[in-house]
């Protein structure tokens, strides 16, 4: 290899019990690591909560991890601050949001998920998985959009994405925001519908991060690099629909998803109903390496949603953008990607989110053009 030898040898990967835990399932699976030296332990998590604490405690090395969580412990608004990282992006889109069938079908009739918020007569109360994460921030996107006010409007709750069709069931949810199986499994069992794709609120948004302290990066580079190379292979594997369909049997497994393959697999996929989801975007995981390039302006749009929502006091300054470049580990990503033969994509990339607003990477203009805030 044109780098050094990994420092460390046997690293252990924190995950949350979600689809897109994929690559690392193959990762483990293939023994992918092997090739550049390194020997991956899977640690389950039962909370994002937890994996942001492990991760500082230690005792993971790197985690599968909300790509906000990594901004909110970053900036001292998801925990205790720590300065952290952002090693590769896992995936794009793959999440949903699902309402109970009583409130799903009344938007439906209604044609407006304001009205039908306000036929409940009083605070919808939906969940998501992490204060600054990336439901949360996609939950507040869409009601922003839909006209409805996520911090005067509804009652907003954290759960672990496991326990969101059991509290939708039990009556404790009017509906949630969280990435796959979950979503399925509540359709499944008859006590929710989903009514909008992430993909729909931002085509292609990052989702889930390869994340570490920078502290780690620091102290074992090579382990790093090797890391990212190792999860850049899984990527590539699964993202043939063949590959993910044998996938979605390992992660039925009870140590994993322990969610039946039948009920995984439609949406790792990219099966959604036409009728309802004409422009569905299917969870992805390389594309030709379009995928995972941790791109610093990725990270600076969750920073304009914390101080859209009053996360963070103050005008976008120079800061921001700094703060997002130092998260986002570029080199360490180039060299990874040269190992493992992936091309690069471009530097930047635009979107036009479901408000018809362009994220273009100007934070300042962007925050400022925004009729509804905290």
């Amino acid at each position: 290899m044109p780098f050094g030898a990994p420092e460390k040898t046997h690293v252990r990967v924190g995950f949350v019990a979600l689809s897109d835990a994929a690559p690392l399932a193959a990762a483990r699976l293939f023994d992918l690591g092997r090739k550049y030296g390194l020997t991956l332990e899977l640690v389950r998590q039962p909370s994002w909560a937890a994996v942001r604490d492990t991760l500082l405690s230690g005792e993971i090395d790197a985690a599968h991890a909300l790509y906000g969580l990594v901004y909110g412990v970053q900036l001292g608004i998801g925990g205790p601050q720590a300065d952290m990282a952002v090693l590769m992006v896992l995936n794009r889109n793959g999440g949903a949001i699902t309402l109970s069938t009583a409130l799903a079908d009344s938007c439906r009739e209604t044609g407006s998920v304001k009205d039908a918020f306000a036929s409940l007569g009083r605070k919808p109360v939906l969940a998501q998985t992490f204060p600054t994460g990336t439901h949360a921030m996609w939950l507040y996107y869409w009601l922003a959009a839909n006209g409805v006010h996520p911090l005067r409007d509804i009652e907003s709750v954290v759960i672990p994405p496991p326990r969101m069709g059991d509290a939708l069931a039990e009556g404790q949810l009017d509906g949630f925001c969280c990435g796959e199986p979950w979503h399925a499994l509540a359709e499944a069992r008859g006590v929710g519908r989903t009514v909008a794709l992430t993909s729909g609120i931002w085509p292609d948004h990052p989702e889930k991060a390869l994340a570490s302290r920078r502290d780690f990066v620091a102290l074992y580079p090579n382990t790093s690099r090797a890391l990212v190379a190792t999860l850049l292979e899984a990527c590539r594997w699964v993202d043939s629909a063949a590959h993910r369909s044998k996938i979605a049997a390992h992660l039925a497994a009870p140590d994993l998803l322990n969610v039946p393959r039948d009920v995984i697999e439609p949406r790792l996929t990219g099966v959604y109903d036409p009728a309802r989801f004409p422009k569905a975007l299917a969870v992805s995981f390389f594309d030709g390496g379009a995928v995972n390039y941790p791109r610093a302006s990725d990270g600076l749009w969750f920073v304009t949603q914390y101080r859209r929502w009053g996360m963070l006091e103050g005008a976008v300054t120079a800061d921001d953008a700094a703060l997002a470049a130092a998260i986002s580990q570029t080199e360490l990503y180039r060299e990874a990607a040269l190992l493992a033969n992936v091309p690069l994509p471009d530097e930047r990339r635009a979107a036009v989110l479901c408000d018809g607003r362009a994220w273009e990477g100007d934070a300042s203009v962007y925050l400022d053009g925004f009729d509804m805030r905290r």
